[in-house]
């Protein structure tokens, strides 16, 4: 009997554990496929860690492994890759936004032979409009910076392979945007799509700050870019600064009309220095990344693994 694996990041989600671990086991009841369902307790600081603990206690479908604090959803997502052990891994949210009723259509596009099956978020019922602008404004932008085509509206509910995900764990960056790790990989792909339902309670635990992060993730980890702008504006700047200084000659040599203190000398000055700590930063950004990775410190670490005796 094929096995599908079944991997959830959880952060703070103690009012919808029970009801996602109901909607799941009820939709894979009839379905010929034994299964694991692997919770991830991203340092949650509520009652998620104690209510996994039952649910394992209770059903040997059910795993939890419990963060030592809180490292990221990609990162806990990462984990519950590396440990899932089915024939396909289906991940997906706690927080319901991920209807488990589209579980069958995963599987049957699976059955059909396609390697990973990537679900499309149409649109959020609760999303606000300013969410729904940025969010396709920044797809826009990663993919015309980007040489690895970021699916819009693509989330991290997919079915992938057991292939596709070994293939996957072999990608190890700490800054990771596995969107498009998964997009990168070459495997044969479809998509569904679908209306995201609001969350079953609670709220959102990916603020503006993270999810600036994230974009931002998106853009260095799969593109230069950046660091290619940062040389064409010196390269600009530096061609209208000769271009200034032919115009200081021509005032201070010919026409005799020179100020000292020129609020333009002051202006392009401050424009220069604008320009310079910009491309400072873009490359302080990559040389960042760069020394996180070198240190090649673990990506997340588990306090405890829970399963059934």
């Amino acid at each position: 009997m094929k096995k599908i694996s079944f991997v959830v990041p959880v952060y703070n989600e103690e009012e919808n554990i029970h009801e996602f671990y109901r909607r799941v086991t009820e939709v894979m009841a009839p379905l010929s496929y034994d299964y694991e369902l692997l919770f991830v307790d991203d340092g949650s600081r509520d009652g998620t860690s104690r209510l996994i603990r039952e649910l394992a206690a209770a059903d040997s479908h059910v795993q939890g492994y419990l963060f030592s604090r809180n490292f990221g959803h990609q990162l806990a997502l990462t984990c519950g890759l590396d440990h899932a052990t089915g024939d396909a891994v289906i991940s997906m949210d706690g927080d319901l936004q991920h209807p488990p009723e589209m579980i069958p259509q995963l599987i049957a596009k699976w059955e059909e032979g396609y390697e990973i099956v990537q679900t499309i978020r149409e649109a959020t019922e609760d999303a606000t409009a300013f969410k729904n602008i940025t969010s396709r404004l920044y797809y826009k932008l990663i993919n015309t910076m980007s040489e690895v085509r970021i699916t819009p509206g693509g989330s991290d509910f997919r079915l992938m392979d057991r292939k596709a995900v070994d293939a996957l764990n072999t990608y190890r960056e700490r800054a990771r945007f596995i969107r498009g790790i998964v997009n990168n990989l070459g495997f044969r792909y479809t998509t569904i799509s679908f209306v995201a339902p609001p969350r079953f309670a609670g709220h959102s635990k990916f603020s503006l700050i993270k999810m600036l992060r994230f974009a931002l993730d998106g853009i260095t980890g799969f593109s230069r870019v950046p660091l290619r702008l940062a040389f064409y504006a010196g390269l600009i700047c530096g061609t209208g600064s000769l271009l200034f200084l032919l115009h200081v000659l021509y005032v201070k040599y010919i026409s005799n009309d020179a100020v000292p203190g020129w609020s333009t000398l002051a202006a392009a000055q401050f424009f220069l220095g604008g320009v310079e700590l910009m491309g400072i930063g873009i490359v302080g950004e990559y040389v960042g990344r760069i020394f996180d990775e070198v240190k090649h410190r673990p990506l997340y670490i588990v306090r405890e693994h829970i399963v059934k005796k």
